[in-house]
């Protein structure tokens, strides 16, 4: 048995990849997406056909070339989104556009809109993860999407206070960035004899992972961003990991036992007593790493998109 094997026993594999070729490799049960995947994505031979049919639904929505190009973005996003499902029988997460990370009510119309676009092409809302940073405002809009019976998946977190407003919003699942943790330590030279055991990015999993237990919240725990296999083993037992195609070849390409890692066999303590708005601010403002790196991921994410809309205005 390959260590992809052995881990599948104990953890739900993600593809954090938007290729449909790596999806058809490695079989995972969900798959994950965001603006730089998608990005990465457009040019394959593959997807031509639906970067088309996304150029020619912006057209028909609107005759002003910005509102086209938007219509178009969100068209592509489902449109590959859709093409994967084929491939999986999970969950496709799929990610609102990162500049309304702090702006409630319009991430809920985008994620709306989403929803809409899969349900138009046959897909149902239970196949579907709307991505949101995990910015007190998104936070907020994930708990109103429930209403709608419209599950959230709560990404680029970095900080416990994040952590905790998610589960207390009964968020449906959460990504810690366990590769961008470790990246900011290693930056600054705070990381020496490293040993994925104490990696800074996996303690804070396990961290989560154990509150979340202790305290009987729902809401799963996806580990994403990973940079080396050792992450990846070391937290064999976590509900779900979602790993890129070339970590996912060196697991399938190693024969070596995987053993769980995490588990939790306390008993449950009631909840305690939900964030405000300010404490959540202030207990995320100091953690200086998570307010670096939410703040970096949300304007990454946001250049991806830009560069996705200036490639889709090309094709008109």
């Amino acid at each position: 048995m390959n260590q992809l094997s052995g881990l599948k026993q104990f953890t739900t594999i993600v593809a954090d990849t938007g290729d449909v070729n790596q999806i058809r490799k490695y079989q995972p049960m969900d798959a994950t997406t965001n603006p730089s995947l998608i990005l990465n994505t457009i040019n394959i031979p593959e997807y031509q056909d639906l970067v088309s049919e996304a150029i020619q639904y912006g057209k028909k929505k609107s005759s002003i070339r910005k509102q086209q190009v938007i219509h178009a973005s969100d068209r592509i996003l489902v449109n590959i989104g859709m093409e994967i499902l084929k491939y999986i029988p999970g969950y496709i997460s799929s990610e609102v556009d990162a500049r309304l990370s702090f702006n409630t009510d319009l991430c809920i119309l985008k994620a709306q809109n989403i929803v809409k676009l899969y349900e138009e092409l046959g897909i149902e809302r239970s196949r579907i993860l709307i991505k949101l940073a995990a910015t007190w405002q998104c936070i907020q809009a994930a708990r109103e999407l429930q209403k709608y019976n419209i599950k959230c998946n709560l990404t680029l977190l970095f900080s416990f206070a994040q952590s905790k407003a998610c589960a207390e919003a009964n968020v449906f699942l959460v990504s810690p960035f366990v590769g961008r943790i470790y990246d900011w330590y290693h930056d600054k030279n705070l990381i020496h004899n490293y040993d994925a055991k104490n990696d800074p990015g996996v303690l804070s999993v396990k961290k989560i992972y154990k509150y979340y237990k202790k305290y009987n919240y729902s809401t799963i725990i996806m580990g994403a961003s990973f940079r080396n296999i050792e992450q990846i083993l070391e937290l064999s037992g976590c509900d779900r990991l979602t790993i890129s195609p070339n970590l996912l070849e060196q697991l399938k390409n190693n024969s070596s036992l995987v053993s769980r890692n995490l588990f939790f066999s306390d008993s449950i303590l009631p909840k305690p007593t939900s964030l405000n708005e300010s404490e959540f601010l202030w207990e995320h403002n100091e953690n200086q790493m998570a307010v670096e790196k939410l703040s970096d991921g949300i304007r990454q994410f946001s250049r991806d998109q830009e560069k996705l809309e200036i490639i889709l205005n090309s094709k008109f």
